[in-house]
């Protein structure tokens, strides 16, 4: 059997940034094994699998290397870029995932891809795991928490960036991943952050969409604004637009395409 597949970087206007997911489109799901060896063998943070129904909605679900991921921002926004490019005359398209449900992901005027996701604000936390004060070379002082991740707020950005980690420790805190925030130093942005995920993808994700639904409404009401502007500081880096409204979270990213071809599985 033959397969197209893509290879997109998102959250990024250049090759070689942001973070690289593979997209499969299918008229019908794989099974979940071979589903699952194909995201092992791409190797990329994920590989997503998109089939569409009669109604046109796109039924979407997504793989690491090592499991299948509930949610996964950055391979929608390349799954959105692969299926505009496809269909250059549609200007939104409609998504369905079990565990996000029902959502729009647009063309915006700036010309990036617009995604409306649930708002998952984290909720703090009064007890810090032992695993997450261990798996930190910087000891965590305020953390939240939501479905997701454990959410670490650091004072500086030089935190952020330089914080190491023990990936044992942090795989003990399966199914929960852990980012690092501070509010950014610079005006380009409002707030940094760092995602880590051993137990489930990987070592550092380069540039996570699903976990600025979390951010985006944590970090407004800190800050005092709606609108904001995130960077991810991972070594390929990320750009993520950010507008928190009525329960929702509206993700904005360019993308561009990096690879297309054909697997044999």
């Amino acid at each position: 059997m033959e397969l197209e597949l893509n290879v997109v970087d998102a959250f990024t206007d250049s090759v070689f940034r942001g973070n690289p997911a593979a997209v499969i489109i299918t008229d019908e799901w794989l099974c979940d094994a071979l589903m699952q060896s194909i995201a092992a063998e791409n190797n990329l943070s994920e590989t997503a699998f998109v089939v569409l129904d009669e109604a046109s909605t796109c039924h979407i679900r997504w793989f690491s290397p090592l499991t299948e991921i509930a949610f996964c921002g950055h391979a929608t926004l390349a799954s959105a870029f692969v299926l505009f490019k496809k269909k250059p005359e549609l200007n939104s398209l409609k998504f369905l995932a079990k565990a996000v449900g029902e959502f729009s992901v647009e063309k915006a005027e700036s010309g990036k891809i617009q995604m409306d996701f649930p708002n998952t604000k984290p909720d703090k936390l009064e007890t810090i795991p032992d695993a997450l004060a261990i798996g930190l070379s910087i000891p965590p002082v305020n953390v939240y928490c939501n479905a997701q991740a454990y959410f670490v707020i650091y004072e500086s950005e030089a935190e952020v960036r330089s914080v190491e980690r023990n990936n044992e420790a942090l795989k003990r805190l399966k199914p929960h991943d852990v980012v690092v925030t501070c509010r950014s130093e610079v005006k380009d942005y409002d707030f940094v952050s760092r995602y880590f995920w051993p137990a489930n993808g990987g070592d550092e994700d380069p540039v996570t969409g699903s976990i600025h639904t979390g951010l985006a409404p944590l970090w407004a009401e800190r800050i005092g604004k709606s609108n904001l502007v995130a960077f991810q500081a991972s070594k390929r880096g990320g750009v993520l637009n950010c507008l928190v409204s009525d329960g929702r979270v509206i993700i904005s990213g360019n993308a561009v395409q990096y690879l297309s071809g054909t697997i044999t599985v």
